[in-house]
């Protein structure tokens, strides 16, 4: 398979000192979908576009009415994917909600699971559509001992196609660090039909 890659060297400027960093863009030509993946010596965070249409299927599987599955397909989602790389070292923290948006002059943050629980309740979702959710979104808060990586969907609430950077803040041993993804997007509602079988 083909992939178009780029990829830029970034220096994440530190306290007291600076750690090389790698970004790198890469486009699935088979499908369109973009990925970006930010790594230093210790951290690795892929964010992977994911088409409206598979969440559409995703989620009406799991009990969703149409309209929620319309308001999740749009809101901009990324499968998430953290790893601590060291082979021995200390922990990484993750908090989603230290994470922000950063399109054109605005600034938000990223939609956690407490706010979308927030939204299906007052609209009537049932419950075990909401604990299905639950499980497909990356945990607001996480540690990740030497090894560990998890995996999840993450939402942006922006509309298709919109262009944003996405500033991550993690701690080392309680030591605040943080990036800059640049010139994400948000995966377009487009329809190109499933694969074709072999």
């Amino acid at each position: 398979m083909n992939i178009y890659r780029s990829r830029l060297l970034l220096t994440l400027i530190l306290l007291p000192g600076t750690v090389l960093s790698e970004l790198t863009h890469e486009t699935d030509p088979s499908t369109g979908l973009e990925s970006w993946n930010w790594q230093d010596d210790q951290v690795t965070v892929e964010m992977i576009q994911r088409l409206p249409d598979q969440t559409r299927g995703f989620f009406l599987a799991r009990g969703f009415p149409p309209a929620a599955v319309e308001r999740i397909a749009l809101g901009c989602l990324f499968q998430t994917i953290i790893r601590n790389t060291a082979t021995d070292g200390p922990s990484v923290h993750i908090d989603l909600s230290k994470w922000q948006i950063r399109s054109g002059s605005s600034t938000k943050d990223i939609r956690l699971k407490s706010d979308w629980d927030q939204e299906w309740k007052e609209t009537g979702v049932s419950r075990e559509a909401r604990i299905a959710f639950r499980w497909a979104l990356f945990p607001t808060v996480q540690s990740f001992e030497s090894g560990d990586y998890n995996w999840g969907m993450t939402t942006m609430d922006l509309p298709p196609g919109t262009r944003f950077d996405l500033h991550l803040t993690w701690l080392i041993d309680n030591e605040a660090r943080e990036a800059i993804i640049p010139d994400m997007q948000c995966p377009l509602d487009r329809h190109p039909g499933p694969p074709a079988l072999p």
